[in-house]
This record gives structure tokens, C-alpha cells and sequence, in this order.
């Protein structure tokens, strides 16, 4: 820095208020993103009190998952992630339940969350995630990826109109879109500590919530069951769940063909895509890398790998949701393995 900065004659005259304007712009900025970063560290040690409160006894891998898909969906990371920490339903359900109800009495920023059931399978989602992802205007701007496990595993879907399967998943995603419409995604008000208290555990039933709801005070509206988007559909939930949980590549098969469709996929090795983020979000710890999410494609249809169109599509979208939370993730790492299928092994 140069000396004449310091200089007695310098500091009294009128260029010492554009310095320290220079200097306090620097320094607010600075702080602006160090309280952001503080503000979700916060939030997560809220979330590991309350799981110790409600004495939910989770693994130390568990908790930590659990801490982290949190922590994706509230900086927008992920609209939705699958819940699979350990337990049985409906006890996982009621865990996490009472998890969000306590810690939404202490830091808001848990609002937009909600626990989604579909059929036997638990969700977390974020509502104005979620209605962003489902939106027509979203869906528009992304073309999706599709392999059609029932036909063939080597090549991806080009006559996507005339599939009945994905006309089928497009008719599910416009039911999510009017479950969650964009406009009336907005954060619930925090949960009234003097009613909350009152309640002392889940009713036996729960009911569906609408997501415009302003007075939320009671567990059950945490709580969106939507089996009924499946009962008459011929389309499998791990085929909603390859759009669902934002994969770029979606495996389609229907009710009843998941013996062809495992065998199928089974004949081929397959790619098995890692997405790594980096983050600073805890104070004096050092920069962690986090999996946010893993997927499948075979490796008939990623001989490219990381250079493939639907491949460089998603990581040119997945930097920008970093972009938009820079101050507490700070970079991105794909990996890609290779996996030599057996039937006996692989789930759908």
C-alpha cells in the first residue's frame, strides 16, 4: 500500500472521506457475507439442539446428512432431497416433524420447509424450491434427459412426445405446479411459541397443507401427502423421483416392469456420478466438501463424461445456484466412477 496514504497532510483533507467511504464499503461487504454465512451456521446448531431436545438418536453419519440436505435446501441448493437417515415410518415421519415444529420457534429461515410423503417414500422439501423447480417457465428452460429402461439402456429418448411414460410424468410435474404455485410460495411466519408449547406430540393423523397457509401452529401442516398424485398412475415413483430430486438423466419405466427394467439396466456398466460442494459455512473450521447428490447413467450414454450436453447443461446450472449462495458455498466438484452392474445390487 503506498505510503502517501498515511501521509499527515493526506488524511486531513477532503480525499480522507473518499478513503474511508472506500474502506467502510469494503468492510460492510465483507461482514454482509461473513452474518449470511453466520446466519445458516446458526440455523444448523439450532437443528442439532433440537434433534438432541426431542431425543431423536441419530448415527453420527445420519446426523450429519441430515444437517447438510438442511442446509442444501435452505440455500437453495436442492428443491427436494429424500429422507433415508434411518428408522421406520411412521416414526421417521413424526422425528422429523418434531424437529422442524421445535426449531421453526427459533430461527425462521426453516419456514419454507415441509415434510412431503408419497406413498411409502419421505421428502424434504422447500416450498418455493419445489414450485420454482415444478414451474412451467422452469420446465421450459431445461430439457430433460430420458432413458427408457423397458426398450433400451443405450440410448437416450428422442421422440419424447410420443412416449406415453413422459407424457404421463408431464401431466404429474403440472399437478406439482398447481400444488405449488410460484406466487404463493412465500415464507411462513414462525410457529407461535405460546401454542406450540401446548402441544406435546403429533396427532394421529395428518392432513394435507396448503402452502399459502399464514398461520401455521400446528405439526400436521408441516406435513404434504401426495400419494394420491400416483394412485392411478401407470408411472413408477423412482421414475418421478430421477425429475424430483433433479437428476439430469431419468430412468422410465411402469408399474409392473421392474424386474425388466433392473435386468436391463444390469446388463450394462454404468457411470456413477458424485457432486461435491465446498463450503466455509462453520467459523474457524476449515472448507468441507459435502456431497450434495449421486446418480447413474450408463456408460453407453456418458462416454463423454463430464462433456456430455444434459452433463455440461446441469453443471452450468448447478454453478449458478452456487452463485446465488457464494457466501457460504464456494465451489463445486464433479466425480465419475465406473460401476460394473449386477442385478443383485442395484435398486430402483
Amino acid at each position: 500500500m503506498s505510503r502517501s496514504l498515511f501521509h499527515p497532510s493526506r488524511w486531513f483533507h477532503t480525499g480522507r472521506r473518499k478513503w474511508l467511504r472506500e474502506c467502510f464499503s469494503f468492510s460492510t461487504a465483507a461482514m454482509a457475507a461473513a452474518a449470511g454465512a453466520g446466519a445458516f451456521e446458526e440455523m444448523l446448531r439450532v437443528v442439532e439442539a433440537c434433534a438432541v431436545r426431542i431425543r431423536w438418536r441419530l448415527r453420527p453419519g445420519s446426523k450429519r446428512r441430515l444437517l447438510n440436505d438442511i442446509l442444501f435446501l435452505c440455500t437453495g441448493l436442492r428443491p427436494v432431497v429424500l429422507v433415508d437417515y434411518g428408522g421406520k415410518m411412521p416414526q421417521l415421519q413424526e422425528n422429523l416433524c418434531s424437529l422442524l415444529h421445535d426449531a421453526r420457534q427459533e430461527t425462521s429461515m426453516l419456514n419454507p420447509l415441509r415434510v412431503m410423503v408419497i406413498n411409502d417414500m419421505l421428502y424434504l422439501i422447500h416450498v418455493k424450491g419445489l414450485a420454482e423447480h415444478a414451474s412451467p417457465k422452469e420446465r421450459s428452460q431445461r430439457q430433460l434427459a430420458f432413458v427408457d429402461l423397458e426398450k433400451s439402456c443405450c440410448e437416450l429418448l428422442t421422440n419424447i412426445e410420443a412416449n406415453d411414460t413422459v407424457l404421463e410424468l408431464v401431466s404429474i410435474q403440472d399437478r406439482f405446479s398447481a400444488k405449488f404455485p410460484v406466487e404463493a410460495a412465500v415464507d411462513v411466519p414462525v410457529i407461535r411459541p405460546g401454542i406450540a408449547k401446548q402441544m406435546s406430540g403429533l396427532p394421529e393423523r395428518t392432513i394435507d397443507a396448503e402452502c399459502t397457509d399464514n398461520h401455521v401452529d400446528n405439526r400436521t401442516l408441516l406435513v404434504v401427502d401426495l400419494s394420491s398424485f400416483l394412485e392411478t398412475a401407470q408411472i413408477t415413483l423412482p421414475s418421478l423421483n430421477g425429475w424430483l430430486l433433479n437428476y439430469p438423466v431419468t430412468y422410465l419405466f411402469r408399474n409392473g416392469s421392474d424386474e425388466a427394467a433392473i435386468q436391463n439396466l444390469s446388463k450394462h456398466s454404468l457411470h456413477i456420478y458424485r457432486v461435491y460442494v465446498c463450503g466455509s459455512c462453520q467459523s474457524g473450521a476449515k472448507q468441507s466438501e459435502e456431497e450434495l447428490m449421486s446418480f447413474s447413467v450408463p456408460c453407453g450414454l456418458s462416454t463423454k463424461r463430464h462433456e456430455e450436453p444434459w452433463a455440461k447443461s446441469f453443471i452450468a446450472r448447478m454453478n449458478e445456484k452456487l452463485r446465488r449462495c457464494s457466501q457460504v458455498w464456494t465451489s463445486m466438484r464433479l466425480e465419475v466412477k465406473v460401476f460394473h452392474s449386477q442385478s443383485q445390487v442395484i435398486v430402483l
